[in-house]
């Protein structure tokens, strides 16, 4: 060999590093992704800090097994509420996020709004407003519907954007954005909006439950009751209740009967409360705010700064949590997609697949890392549990539908090689623009698990509304907000621009 010629080894490593094929920006992405999590995986606290936890997972299963439903007390109530707050909240963020969806592409100002109100997760919100109606239905709602239009505005602009331009180029010259958007864009939009709207309605069943949490009288409040009490055989029959909304909603949610449910959820909403507006001007005035500022002491907001209690650990548990979660959902993913692929097994195993992700995916991370949180003690191992299963299984639940739209090349290829050789490289793509996609969501659920008492943003967050300091509150949401942003502008940036998966739930 010449002495003058390269060697080979560093030159591949090279061109591995810098090639610019859509593989190996996958490749860098992925390894890159999974190596940051493996060097920062000795700062997370992932100990176990129960003496039998395989004994309370067999109570727990034996509980669901042989669910107890002659104790349950007015469950259709619960289930009623749910359904009400999540249908009555997901009809106000429609209607507050439409308007500012025609705005979104024009206005900056408009953008950076939505972006930090879907940036606080439900129950942050509902911990906000309670402060000002307790815990009523208006609390519930306005819970839902912030965030929500917040997410309605982007994800509908993000539709009509798509729309063909014919349509538009057609219209008289100065034809006004209303004008455009009603006899443009709306009826060749209409399917993809309707397509998202029941989608995000599911997503505001999970919300509703999980508002229980924090005291109101839905589905969630019975089910925390019922397992930090130890009664798992209740706590199975109302799993089994939730689980079988989700899975009915094709049928009790039909357009048909929306009036009736609206009629019916207005109803179960009630009694409203009174609104104090001299209490309500104070708290928004004042109390959320912190005094050295109102008074323009920039000095003494410094000391109010740095008596906030350990907010760079908490800013560095959420985000590592965060990341764990994130290359969680992925391998959980990438293990569990084949099992509901009709290119993989038999019909028996399909079912047992589909049934799996159903069961993972409906199931809110709250609710799971609750269930951890009791088998394993409080570390961050239930959270991180929690994200990797519910968000993979979600994931793996879209690439399964994307892997079932392709004819294989080669059917005369063993199952392990038209996972690896044909199917595999062809739904990876998306299935990492999904999982760049689920991380803003991720990271605000990641906040949200300090409820539970994890050393996350969220247990300061509650900390602080518990001992009535709102404008500590106020600042850690603010945190929470800014560290949403910035995690979704990095992971639009880095997921890739073309996505094979034409589904609602992608975004």
């Amino acid at each position: 060999m010449n002495d003058s010629q390269p060697a080979l080894p560093p030159a591949g490593w090279k061109a591995w590093w810098r090639g610019q094929s859509p593989g190996l920006r996958l490749a860098r992405h992925t390894l890159g992704l999974v190596a940051l999590a493996v060097l920062l995986l000795p700062f997370a606290d992932l100990a176990i800090h129960t003496r039998d936890p395989w004994g309370e997972l067999g109570r727990m299963a034996a509980g669901l097994a042989w669910p107890a439903w002659g104790a349950l007390e007015s469950p259709f109530s619960a289930l009623g509420l749910t359904v009400a707050v999540a249908l009555w909240g997901t009809l106000a963020g429609v209607i507050l996020g439409f308007p500012l969806a025609l705005l979104f592409a024009r206005s900056r100002l408009v953008r950076a709004g939505c972006a930090f109100l879907r940036a606080i997760h439900e129950l942050f919100w509902a911990l906000l407003f309670m402060q000002v109606f307790g815990l009523s239905a208006l609390t519930a709602l306005a819970a839902l519907a912030i965030p929500y239009a917040g997410i309605f505005a982007k994800v509908y602009a993000e539709i009509l954007e798509q729309t063909p331009p014919a349509p538009r180029n057609a219209l008289p010259p100065g034809s006004g954005r209303l004008a455009r958007f009603v006899y443009a864009e709306l009826p060749l939009a209409w399917t993809q909006l309707a397509a998202y709207t029941r989608y995000r309605f599911e997503c505001g069943l999970r919300a509703s439950v999980l508002l229980g949490f924090v005291g109101l009288p839905t589905l969630g409040f019975h089910l925390e009751t019922a397992f930090r009490e130890g009664r798992y055989a209740e706590a199975g029959a109302l799993l089994w209740l939730f689980y079988g909304l989700i899975a009915g909603l094709p049928w009790w949610g039909h357009k048909r009967l929306t009036p009736l449910l609206l009629v019916g959820g207005a109803w179960l909403l009630g009694p409203w409360p009174s609104v104090d507006g001299a209490l309500l001007w104070r708290f928004v005035s004042e109390d959320i705010w912190p005094a050295a500022l109102l008074a323009g002491d920039w000095a003494g907001l410094v000391e109010w700064l740095a008596r906030i209690p350990a907010l760079g650990p908490a800013i560095g548990n959420t985000l590592l949590l965060g990341l764990l979660g994130t290359v969680g959902a992925l391998a959980v993913a990438l293990a569990l997609w084949p099992l509901a692929s009709r290119h993989f097994g038999n019909r028996a195993t399909r079912l047992a697949g589909h049934g799996l992700l159903v069961l993972l995916r409906s199931t809110p991370e709250l609710m799971l890392a609750f269930v951890f949180l009791l088998l394993l003690g409080p570390s961050l191992l239930p959270a991180w549990l929690a994200l990797a299963l519910h968000n993979g299984a979600l994931i793996a639940f879209l690439v399964a539908r994307h892997a079932d739209a392709i004819a294989p090349g080669m059917p005369a290829l063993p199952a392990s090689g038209r996972l690896a050789y044909e199917l595999l490289p062809r739904v990876y793509p998306g299935l990492l623009a999904l999982l760049y996609y689920r991380a803003e969501v991720i990271l605000r659920e990641t906040a949200i698990l300090g409820m539970l008492g994890i050393a996350t943003l969220g247990f300061y967050v509650e900390e602080a509304f518990d001992y009535l300091m709102f404008d500590v509150a106020l600042f850690l949401l603010l945190v929470t907000a800014a560290l949403n942003i910035a995690v979704d502008a990095l992971s639009r940036r880095l997921r890739p621009r073309a996505v094979p998966l034409d589904d609602p739930c992608v975004r």
